[in-house]
Parts: structure tokens; C-alpha cells; sequence
């Protein structure tokens, strides 16, 4: 249905409407909008407080898997987002190109990722979105989608990944049936894979962003090695980040959902909320 929300509120390549309208309870509302990424028009979701007084600090969330697998449904947005959205934020997420709503295809890393970085053009029309407080947050294919934004881009404060792809060989090696998913969306190639494998590109990653890394040590979707390497090489090149594998747990650390989701916050609260510093990143003390 067409609300009166106006197109200048936003962004003018925009077309938004009402997706959902939680309880009162929930106090949020979840707007449904066409952005325009490049020649094609992305389906993204926004959620946000319905009584905000002030400009708040965003999320950009990242959605995992691919084309229409695991497309963002209400029910994700209220599992997924709302919580977060309660704590204080505008919350914002792509469908990517090739998914549920969306024109284009998915290239899992390649264009796609212009999608999730056109978010910020059309947060700079919201005003009810504070640009100087912007954070970022994927889940499984949505890590490594983080982790190519964090290498592009200046304006992401601090990012959260879960069971994060960063290194897609281990993953065709380890699950076969995704090298016919990189086939099917990037032609497969060895230096393709490579490109969108963070674990090679420490050196690239904003080096002002702290990112939050945790994985279930029981993931068979994800191999918590990407998260370990991954850890080691940032270590060396003194990128910001905390690394948590949770024992016994899955692709989603179902097992530790509430801790978590407490995970989850605390970092949004110290590095998105209140922009703290952090601490020393040289070899130091006794």
C-alpha cells in the first residue's frame, strides 16, 4: 500500500512504500524501498523507532545467502533487525541485486556490494539517519559482504560479522555444491574467488572500523577457520578487531543466541552509539 511518505524525505531514485507497520508495542515501522544501484533498482528494507526525536546511528545489516536463498522476509526483519531498531538505531538492508524483489543478478561479491554501498546515498536524504554514525553487520555471506565494504570505504565505524566468508576456495573445497553457486554467479574463476576472499586482503581493511568477529567452532556451513585466519591476518596488520569462536555452536550460534545478541549491542553501544576509541593496537605492557 502507498503511504505518504515523501519522495524527497528520502532520495529522489527511490520509491518507498509500507512494507510493514510492527505493533506499538514494537514501536518500530518497516518501510519497503526501491533504490537505484547503478542502471538497476535493488529492494532494500529500512526500519526505524516510530516516535525519534533526533538523528540516530544506523546499521547497515548484510544479509547472507544468495539470489533468492534467504531472502529477507518480515519474519527475518522481525527476528533479525527489530531488536536492534529497539536499541536506538536505523536499521537499513539490501536485498542485493538478484533478490527477492529486486532486479539484476547476484554476483555474490562483485556488484552486489555497490548495492549495500548505495545504502549511504540514500541515508544522506533521511533525516532522521546520523551519517557520523554508521555501523555494519553480516551473517555468513553478509560477513564477507562486510568485509569488502570495510575495504572500499571510510565511513563505517565499527562492523559485526558472523560465520563470515573470507576464504572462498576453503568453501568450495569444503562444501562442493558452492563452487556451482560461484559459477552460477561469477563464473568461478580462481582469481574471481580470490578478489572476494578477505583472508588475502588484511592490508585493505579501514583501519578505524573495529570489527567484531565471532563464529561457532560446530559450523559446517562456514569453516571457523575463515574466522581464525582471517583474525591472524589483521593481527599483523594491526586492524582493529575482537575474535570469539563459540564451542559446540552452529552457523548461527544458535546455542548462544542470547549472548550473542548481548555481543551484538555492547559493540554497537561502545563503537557506532557512543564512537569510544580503541585501544592501543601496538605490542605493549609488561
Amino acid at each position: 500500500m502507498t503511504h505518504p511518505l515523501k519522495q524527497s524525505r528520502l532520495c529522489a531514485s527511490c520509491i518507498p512504500y509500507v512494507l510493514a507497520e510492527l505493533s506499538s508495542d514494537a514501536g518500530i515501522r518497516a518501510w519497503h524501498i526501491m533504490v537505484r544501484s547503478g542502471d538497476i533498482q535493488v529492494a532494500t528494507i529500512l526500519i526505524e523507532p516510530i516516535h525519534q526525536k533526533e538523528p540516530l546511528p544506523v546499521v547497515i545489516y548484510n544479509r547472507g545467502g544468495n539470489q533468492l536463498f534467504n531472502s529477507l522476509t518480515s519474519e527475518r526483519v522481525t527476528k533479525r533487525l527489530t531488536p536492534i531498531a529497539q536499541a536506538g538505531y536505523v536499521v537499513i538492508a539490501s536485498q542485493y541485486r538478484g533478490g527477492e524483489g529486486s532486479e539484476g543478478s547476484d554476483e555474490f561479491g562483485g556488484k552486489d556490494v555497490d548495492d549495500v554501498l548505495a545504502l549511504y546515498e540514500l541515508l544522506k536524504s533521511h533525516p532522521g539517519a546520523d551519517l557520523k554514525r554508521i555501523g555494519m553487520f553480516g551473517e555468513s555471506r553478509g560477513g564477507m559482504m562486510t568485509y569488502l565494504a570495510l575495504q572500499r570505504v571510510d565511513w563505517i565505524r565499527a562492523a559485526i560479522s558472523i560465520g563470515g566468508f573470507s576464504n572462498l576456495a576453503r568453501a568450495a573445497e569444503l562444501r562442493p555444491e558452492m563452487l556451482d553457486v560461484f559459477k552460477e554467479c561469477f563464473g568461478g574463476a580462481t582469481d574471481a574467488m580470490m578478489e572476494r576472499s578477505a583472508v588475502h586482503h588484511a592490508q585493505r581493511f579501514s583501519k578505524s572500523a573495529p570489527l567484531l568477529l565471532m563464529h561457532g567452532a560446530s559450523d559446517w556451513r562456514v569453516s571457523p577457520l575463515d574466522t581464525l585466519d582471517l583474525s591472524a591476518a589483521l593481527i599483523k596488520e594491526r586492524v582493529p578487531h575482537r575474535t570469539i569462536v563459540f564451542e559446540g555452536a552452529d552457523h548461527m550460534l544458535s546455542e548462544h543466541r542470547t549472548e550473542v545478541q548481548q555481543n551484538i549491542l555492547i559493540w554497537l553501544q561502545r563503537y557506532v552509539k557512543e564512537l569510544q576509541p580503541w585501544p592501543n593496537p601496538e605490542p605493549h605492557g609488561r
